[in-house]
């Protein structure tokens, strides 16, 4: 099991996003916590930089976006970003 943390931005996005786009990243952060970092099974799942990834939430106009970066040595997952595409920070 992972640990997985949304940091104060991404915990004030999640608020304001759309209920089925919240509820997909729910899932997500489920997902991350039983299984890692890695989800393939998830749309446009990439490694951005070392140890920073993001995948789609939901696509579409406007398309919406998480992306978390990993610490291994802990066993930590911390989603920094959730929200729309034009706006990640990458």
């Amino acid at each position: 099991m992972w640990k997985v943390e949304l940091v104060s931005q991404a915990k004030k996005a999640f608020k304001e996003l759309p209920q089925n786009t919240a509820k997909t990243l729910r899932l997500l952060l489920e997902d991350l916590e039983m299984n890692g970092y890695q989800r393939h099974n998830w749309p446009n799942f990439s490694k951005l930089k070392d140890s920073i990834y993001h995948c789609h939430l939901e696509k579409g106009r406007p398309t919406y976006v998480a992306c978390w970066r990993v610490f291994k040595n802990e066993k930590l997952i911390e989603v920094y970003y959730a929200g729309t595409h034009e706006k990640a920070p990458y």
